[in-house]
C-alpha cells in the first residue's frame, strides 16, 4: 500500500495522521494541507467503519490507532456509525481553499459528509 510520508518519520507520522482523524470526529472538519487530508481521509473512514461493525475488536482497534482516547471512540460508535448505517463508504469531503502564504501549500477542508 501507498502512502504519502508527509517529511516526517514514521512515529511523528502516526501521531499527526491520529491527531487529525480525532479533530475531524469531534469537530466535523478540519483544515489542513491537500496531503494530509488525502491521508487522514483513508483513517477517518477506517474508524467509521470499525464503529459500523460494532464488534469488542473493532473498539480496541480504535483504541489503539486514537491513543486511547475513549470520549472519541464512544463518538464514533455511539453518534456517527448509525448515521452512515446505509452509506456504502465515502464518508468524508475535501473542499479546497486557497494557497497558504507561507509556503504555497494548498489548503484544504476536510469534513464529513
Amino acid at each position: 500500500m501507498l502512502y504519502r510520508k508527509l517529511g516526517r518519520e514514521s512515529r511523528i507520522r502516526r501521531s499527526i495522521l491520529a491527531g487529525l482523524t480525532k479533530d475531524v470526529i469531534n469537530y466535523g472538519y478540519v483544515v489542513t494541507t491537500d496531503a494530509r487530508a488525502k491521508e487522514v481521509r483513508k483513517f477517518v473512514d477506517k474508524m467509521i467503519t470499525y464503529g459500523k461493525e460494532g464488534s469488542l475488536i473493532s473498539r480496541r482497534k480504535a483504541l489503539a490507532f486514537l491513543h486511547n482516547d475513549k470520549k472519541v471512540v464512544n463518538k464514533i460508535f455511539n453518534e456517527l456509525a448509525p448515521n452512515y448505517i446505509n452509506r456504502a463508504g465515502g464518508y468524508t469531503r475535501i473542499i479546497k481553499l486557497k494557497e497558504r502564504v507561507g509556503d504555497d501549500a494548498l489548503e484544504v477542508r476536510l469534513e464529513l459528509v
